[in-house]
């Protein structure tokens, strides 16, 4: 099997199933009991959150441990408003973009319903935001903006830090969804200005279940679910398996992007886009104009007369060559809808639908990338004809 859809999950490396195994086991303590076996659950869970910290330059207290990088966006968000709403009542506004997380817009929109105000930036044809319109749209009634630094789909860089400048000059918090940076580029909260920062755990070879909330010291945030853990930002018993492996996985990834993954990912992205576009003309890379993670391309693929080709059909049968991409978010699939960020960059549906999306990891090979230029012409052929 070739897996070419890391930015939906990625394969747990080794090492961190090893450090997850013996929280499976004999050290099952809860890391709350004073006895030794909660002590040493609660040193795993201190060591974790230190690599955790390391891998973004923050400062361990700065992180609190979720169940998911839903859950990390969603208490970045509700928390915050909850917490500007005390104090700051008339700031009900917020502004975040069109090409989102599925799950971060569905709150959004439930926000609106509540009777924020939001205003969802558009992008151009490349997927990029324009900080003009940033500037128009955050004002003095602005509590929060919460921007993605990397988009799931396309792998375009978003200009996070630039806006964090605009928000916080404004009096506005600023939260940045890293899941799709953290680990395939250098993620460093003090550059990006962040107030909060979410983070995954199974996006970077950690395991599932596991998201991080990283909180500037000082930043107001109410809980969403209340209890004496993660300093009483996040109740509940901590889940010290995942967080344990999500520790390693921190590691693991900072050690390989202060190695030269990035570069390495980017060569094998750019032979694949390189070979697929020489194949078929038609085709298009989406977000070729813009600056993005070395990991992803989305390619919208066209036959010999400009016409697009069902991506699922292709899609489909790349899986039975024993080849895994994806159309999109996988957290959007199941649904007939095209995706929404594709739209938003002024696709027509017949054009989105057409669209696959690769996404490399470190593990991934130029024999990967060979295989996959090898299978893909035959296929393609059939579908075209």
């Amino acid at each position: 099997m070739i897996y070419l859809d890391n930015n939906a999950t990625t394969p747990l490396a080794p090492e961190v199933r090893n450090a997850m195994l013996p929280h499976l086991g004999d050290a099952f303590g809860n890391p709350s009991s004073p006895h030794s076996a909660g002590m040493a659950a609660k040193q795993a869970v201190s060591e974790a959150r230190a690599s955790v910290a390391s891998l973004i330059g923050a400062r361990a207290a700065e992180i609190t441990f979720t169940a998911s990088a839903t859950e990390a966006n969603h208490l970045a968000i509700l928390g915050a408003l909850r917490a500007v709403e005390e104090t700051q009542p008339q700031r009900t506004h917020v502004v975040t973009t069109a090409v989102e997380h599925p799950a971060t817009l569905m709150l959004f929109d439930d926000l609106e319903r509540q009777g924020w105000t939001v205003t969802r930036l558009p992008v151009d044809a490349a997927g990029r935001i324009a900080l003009s319109d940033l500037r128009v749209a955050v004002d003095e009634t602005t509590a929060l903006v919460s921007i993605m630094a990397a988009n799931n789909e396309t792998g375009v860089l978003l200009p996070a830090a630039e806006a964090a400048d605009v928000a916080q000059a404004r009096g506005a918090l600023v939260h940045v969804d890293a899941v799709q940076l953290a680990g395939r580029l250098p993620t460093d909260v003090d550059a990006l200005n962040a107030d909060l920062l979410s983070l995954s755990a199974h996006k970077l070879h950690g395991p599932k279940g596991a998201g991080a909330l990283y909180v500037r010291k000082g930043t107001p945030l109410h809980p969403l679910i209340h209890g004496h853990q993660e300093r009483r930002r996040r109740g509940g018993t901590e889940n010290v398996p995942a967080i344990a492996g999500f520790g390693v996985a921190a590691r693991l990834a900072r050690a390989a992007v202060e190695g030269g993954a990035a570069a390495s990912m980017s060569i094998l992205r750019d032979r694949l886009e390189r070979g697929i576009l020489a194949a078929w003309p038609g085709s298009r890379v989406n977000g070729a104009g813009a600056e993005r993670v070395p990991n992803t391309t989305s390619i919208r693929f066209a036959d010999g007369h400009g016409h697009p080709i069902e991506a699922e059909a292709l899609l489909m049968r790349l899986d039975r060559a024993g080849i895994q991409v994806s159309m999109g978010a996988a957290c959007a699939s199941g649904g007939n809808e095209p995706s929404h960020v594709l739209l938003a960059m002024g696709l027509s549906r017949a054009e989105a639908a057409a669209t696959l999306r690769f996404s490399l990891s470190r593990y991934t090979t130029a024999a990967d990338i060979d295989t996959v230029l090898t299978e893909l012409p035959p296929l393609f052929a059939r579908l075209a004809a």
